[in-house]
């Protein structure tokens, strides 16, 4: 679980009382488990590798040592970086990190594409402390000669399989030739193998390891469902499904598909926004402010646009196109069940997709019914209190633990 400890305080932790006072007057008194093995290693100046989701709580696990530990800087010369795969997420981090680097008179500016370079240009050249970057954007400031990396003591590297998974590797290996051998680095990403893997080797030093979390706990977590549709009364059921909920999140396979799906919905009575790679910044974060705030209670996305989303209470998760591969399933899955809460997750399976579904499910430890339903099924209206039979499991070994919780919530 990813719940705050009730004993350990970021003072026991290292953190300075001037930082821990301005987290407790947003009523952040105890550290998530992230931030309890991870700052403790990032105050020593120690590499640091940590194996977690997002919504662990891996900004302050990072920034918090990065904020004490930071001097000032030089005009165009940060001495703190922040790599993060989307503009969502460089701007999250930022809101995250304001309060406490005004504490300290430590400015910071986020870098990404899409909106005017010319003012973070103006930032870079009055001085800034920390730049929370995506990497394209980040080369360019570069190339331009209006960011020098020489200076750099700390650098992060957030959602690195993220990175690794929207093709963003050789930028970073661009950007980490830019910085000098003796920084700190703190790598943090779901999975530690693989690409990222390399990353570790070729870029840290003797780093710390922590790991507290797995992608199992998203199915330990959720409720899974699958539905099986008729594509003509697809949305409908989608519909009914999100009209259950209080904040639905629908992923779709294109960007096109993702625009017509918030139209439909729109269309039968779901206030329901899109957020995907061609829209404007302005026009994503209005989509994003929207499903905050509950005007808009349906976030529809592509894969690319959701990576790195640190959105709270999301109680259901509908793959209204089903994913490629189960790592895809799983990272879609996790936007819900955050910080221990359950959540719902919903699968529409048209017939012609049936067996790549039932092959993502086995190869994500799920065995559960695949369920014919039309739109007007009462059983939409509250899908968690719908047990599948566990007799019309596609598998023949039926796992304890499900067969458990099964049980446990008819009585």
């Amino acid at each position: 679980m990813l719940d705050r400890t009730t004993e350990t305080t970021f003072s026991d932790l290292g953190i300075d009382q001037d930082l821990a006072d301005a987290l407790a007057k947003d009523g952040i008194i105890n550290p998530f488990r992230i931030q309890i093995v991870a700052i403790p290693d990032g105050l020593a100046g120690s590499d640091v590798t940590g194996k977690a989701q997002t919504g662990s709580g891996k900004t302050l696990a990072f920034g918090l040592p990065m904020i004490q530990q930071l001097g000032e800087a030089r005009p165009q010369r940060p001495n703190g970086l922040v790599l993060v795969p989307t503009r969502e997420l460089a701007n999250q981090v930022t809101e995250v990190l304001q309060p406490l680097v005004r504490i300290r008179g430590i400015s910071t500016v986020a870098v990404y594409g899409g909106v005017s370079m010319q003012k973070q240009i103006d930032k870079l050249r009055r001085g800034v402390e920390i730049v929370i970057a995506t990497p394209g954007r980040l080369i360019d400031l570069i190339e331009r000669r209006e960011a020098f990396l020489d200076d750099m003591e700390i650098v992060v590297i957030d959602e690195a399989d993220q990175m690794a998974d929207m093709g963003f590797l050789p930028q970073v290996r661009r950007i980490m030739r830019e910085v000098p051998d003796d920084r700190q680095t703190m790598l943090f990403s779901a999975t530690l193998d693989g690409q990222v893997g390399t990353l570790i080797q070729k870029y840290m030093h003797d780093p710390v390891k922590h790991e507290v979390e797995t992608d199992s706990q998203t199915v330990d977590t959720s409720d899974h469902r699958f539905l099986q549709v008729h594509y003509m009364d697809k949305v409908k059921v989608a519909a009914a499904v999100a009209n259950s909920g209080n904040r639905t999140l629908m992923f779709t396979r294109t960007k096109h598909g993702c625009d017509r799906l918030a139209n439909e919905l729109v269309a039968l009575g779901v206030q329901a926004r899109a957020i995907h790679g061609d829209l404007q910044q302005s026009k994503r974060q209005q989509a994003l402010n929207a499903f905050a705030d509950g005007s808009a209670p349906v976030l529809v996305a592509t894969n690319v646009a959701a990576r790195g989303l640190d959105i709270d209470n999301v109680d259901t998760v509908i793959h209204y196109d089903p994913p490629d591969d189960p790592k895809t399933y799983l990272h879609r899955s996790g936007r819900t069940a955050r910080a221990g809460e359950s959540g719902l997750v919903v699968t529409l399976v048209e017939w012609d997709q049936l067996n790549e579904v039932l092959r993502i499910q086995k190869q994500a430890d799920l065995n559960e019914p695949v369920v014919k339903m039309f739109s007007n099924d009462e059983r939409l209206h509250d899908l968690t209190a719908f047990i599948p039979d566990p007799a019309a499991a596609p598998f023949k070994v039926i796992t304890q633990r499900r067969l458990g919780r099964s049980r446990r919530r008819r009585m």
